[in-house]
């Protein structure tokens, strides 16, 4: 508050404008170019810049202004047909404006912001249960979906606890704490059988199929694989692989000759066992690389004398597990049975890990009397153990982050222990390791805090940060819920949709790890393909499941905004929309989202796409609305430069029957033909871009939303990495070593009742 307090101050104060050059580097030019559509009689845009050319607007419409420039510098003000400024009196503008802000800025005392206690969202919670128990417990599966703020799913202001996520809370911690220790007897085997026949399976296509199947226990399991039909005698064995959730477990070479079944069985033994996880699960199975089904035609495919094909999916169990679960070796460091001392030096170690600080003695005292309530009712210790475990994990000191206020108004540095959780909960969305906590409880971490971010982010672990930040960021999470046409898209499939997702996520981490600079985002000429995605993108020389990094020969890829994975969430079901990537460029690039579209604007007529023309000129039909022409100038620019990437990202030259036109002249004048120059026109906003990042990795790693007092915060990170062409990797760093991140201020304290009578009645 006191930040917004003095910035009202110097909006009355004589600061802003002091310099004599505000009439002539600003007022004139808003007169002549602006005021005669931004009126107090019209108001285009419902802005009325009449008030602008007083120099203290410069501080009481600060963000006003921040658009204004915004349109100004990219030249999609003033509209064409209007009087419009040199580019030097443009460039004095932006640099008059600019100083200003930052004579204002400097004035203003520094405020770290704070954030408010958070739980732990459905990610971090999965990654802390994994790290904290070595259990595989998927919490999207079983948990409400997050409420989401700013663009991301970590908000603290959001991330509130419903009586029904209580309630998931208090039966998962139980369904963990049996996996974590397995001291409750399993039941009898059973067998649960998924056919064809009872149409309990999804073909994925002719190679794959699906089931969903729920593990009701975690143990060991027999799977076998109904394998009808034969091809010819010399026909070669086939590689066979069973993926769950996504992730291969295991491939076998199945004999393609005649048999009732085919057992997994790598081992050449009668059956297998795997290890499953409790819990809702899809399992599909499929023949890898397999060239030979590709020769046939659909009725050929599902022929017991032409082919061998999947059919069915059988599951058996659960059995004892032969050997000691991970989790029990994490947790068990000693013999529970042998006494107390062995007790509390298992839990005290526990709860130290799962509160993420040092613990109390009272804390620790409470935990072995679960033990003793079990023993009471005649369970074993280590199913008092499972209790105690589930006590930990509804603890409040486990599901939220806690950043407690000494002094309420006072800014203040965070603990070493409150900094620990902010890195791993912003790099791996998990709890710090032991090597975090250990120098965390030292307070030796702050000094090695670069050394050890560049270690985490060298930790496998860092993959959540590319799943989660840039999964939102890039919206890439959303090819889970995107279902293309399959008619009009008939190559969309599992397997083509998880390597989008790939191809994304190893590229984000190339460009982390690698230190890369940021315009490589933009413009890079690589990528990580398997032989799925290369086929797609109509590249030669990829060849297997694996991903590889593939240098790019041809200029119709490069970059992100050529990958399939953001192509097809920027489109509809059934085409391309350049509306909608359009905007997702402004959004997602360049940091300047279009506002909102007015309720009145009409719909494009969806049954003359493919008849009366091109999606371009249907477009450039809608555009003949005034209302609409205003916001589309640069968004449609740059969604018509994509068009030459269909509904899920491959190149095409036509739409339907017509011809593509990609070609474009944005706003402020640059011309581009093609998505290739349609790339190189977008570097040249390289500073825009930098600056867009750097607000959404800010936010994500803050948990909370910007405010008018992380403007400085911004403006240094981003004139800092400036220089050397904005190296991602340097991006985390300096986010780390930011005030916001560092540091934290307490809640402003409240007026009483007595003194808030007195200024409402004012």
């Amino acid at each position: 508050m006191r930040s917004f307090a003095l910035v009202g101050l110097l909006a009355t104060s004589p600061l802003f404008g002091q310099a004599p050059s505000f009439d002539h580097t600003v007022r004139s030019v808003l007169a002549k170019s602006c005021v005669s559509c931004h009126n107090e009689r019209s108001a285009a845009g419902g802005l009325n810049i009449v008030p602008f050319q007083d120099p203290a607007s410069l501080g009481s419409n600060r963000d006003d202004w921040e658009r204004i420039i915004q349109k100004v510098r990219t030249g999609e003000m003033p509209p064409k047909g209007m009087p419009r400024p040199n580019q030097t009196q443009v460039d004095a503008l932006l640099a008059f404006v600019a100083t200003e802000f930052e004579r204002a800025d400097k004035l203003v005392k520094p405020d770290p912001g704070r954030v408010t206690a958070r739980r732990l969202n459905r990610n971090e919670y999965t990654n802390t249960i994994r790290d904290l128990l070595g259990v595989e417990f998927r919490a999207e599966r079983d948990f409400p979906t997050d409420d989401s703020g700013y663009g991301f799913d970590n908000i603290g202001d959001v991330l509130t606890i419903s009586p029904i996520l209580m309630e998931k809370y208090l039966n998962a911690a139980e369904r963990i704490a049996a996996r974590a220790i397995g001291a409750d007897p399993l039941p009898k085997p059973v067998e649960k059988l998924y056919h064809n026949r009872d149409k309990t399976i999804r073909r994925v296509d002719r190679s794959s199929i699906e089931a969903s199947h729920r593990v009701d226990f975690e143990g060991e399991y027999t799977i076998r694989f109904g394998l009808p039909g034969e091809r010819a005698a010399d026909a070669p064995p086939v590689k066979l692989g069973l993926w769950m959730d996504g992730k291969l477990l295991q491939t076998l070479m199945a004999e393609t000759k005649p048999s009732k079944l085919v057992y997994f069985n790598p081992s050449s033994e009668e059956e297998m066992r795997l290890s499953l996880p409790e819990g809702d699960h899809v399992f599909r199975v499929g023949f890898i690389d397999d060239e030979f089904v590709k020769t046939l035609n659909d009725k050929e495919a599902y022929s017991n004398k032409k082919n061998k094909f999947l059919e069915s999916i059988l599951f058996i169990g659960p059995f004892a597990e032969k050997t000691e679960r991970p989790s029990r070796k994490k947790l068990l460091t000693c013999d529970p049975n042998s006494g107390p001392a062995c007790l509390e030096t298992i839990l005290s170690s526990l709860a130290r890990r799962a509160y993420r600080r040092p613990v109390t003695k009272p804390e620790v005292a409470s935990l072995p009397r679960f033990v003793g309530l079990a023993k009471q009712e005649g369970l074993s210790t280590e199913q008092g153990l499972q209790l105690a475990i589930q006590a930990v994990l509804v603890s409040p000191h486990f599901l939220f982050r806690v950043e407690r206020d000494s002094d309420p108004a006072a800014p203040r540095p965070v603990t070493d222990l409150e900094l620990a959780s902010r890195l791993s909960y912003f790099l791996w969305s998990s709890m710090p390791d032991e090597e975090l906590l250990t120098l965390a409880e030292a307070k030796k971490l702050r000094p090695v805090v670069a050394a050890q971010v560049k270690r985490m982010l060298a930790d496998p672990k860092s993959a959540a940060f590319a799943d989660n930040f840039a999964g939102q960021w890039l919206e890439i999470r959303n090819l889970n819920s995107v279902k293309p046409d399959p008619v009009k898209f008939p190559a969309w499939n599992a397997e083509l949709r998880d390597a989008m997702k790939t191809e994304t996520r190893l590229f984000f981490q190339g460009m982390l790890t690698g230190n890369r600079p940021m315009a490589e985002f933009l413009d890079a000429k690589y990528s990580f393909l398997n032989e799925t995605l290369a086929k797609h993108y109509g590249i030669e020389g990829v060849t297997g499941p694996d991903f590889r990094r593939v240098e790019l020969a041809n200029p119709q890829r490069g970059g992100i905004l050529s990958q399939a994975s953001v192509l097809t969430v920027s489109s509809y079901p059934t085409r391309t929309s350049p509306v909608i990537r359009g905007k997702y460029i402004l959004q997602n690039i360049l940091g300047a989202p279009p506002p909102a579209p007015p309720p009145d604007v009409p719909a494009l007529d969806e049954e003359k796409m493919a008849t009366a023309g091109s999606l371009r000129q249907q477009m450039e039909k809608h555009r003949t609305n005034a209302t609409c022409a205003s916001c589309h100038s640069r968004m449609d620019v740059l969604g018509f430069g994509l068009e030459n990437y269909d509904g899920i990202g491959q190149w095409r030259s036509k739409d339907g029957k017509f011809d593509l036109d990609t070609s474009g002249i944005m706003p402020n004048g640059k011309s581009f033909q093609n998505p290739a120059e349609m790339r190189v026109v977008l570097q040249a906003e390289l500073p825009d871009f930098a600056r867009c990042i750097t607000e959404k990795m800010l936010t994500y790693a803050l948990g909370r939303g910007l405010e008018r007092y992380d403007r400085r915060a911004i403006e240094s990170i981003t004139k800092k990495l400036a220089p050397a062409n904005y190296p991602f990797q340097a991006l985390v760093q300096e986010i780390v070593q930011s005030l916001p991140f560092s540091m934290r201020r307490g809640e402003t304290p409240r007026p009483d009742s007595k003194s808030s009578k007195q200024v409402a009645t004012r």
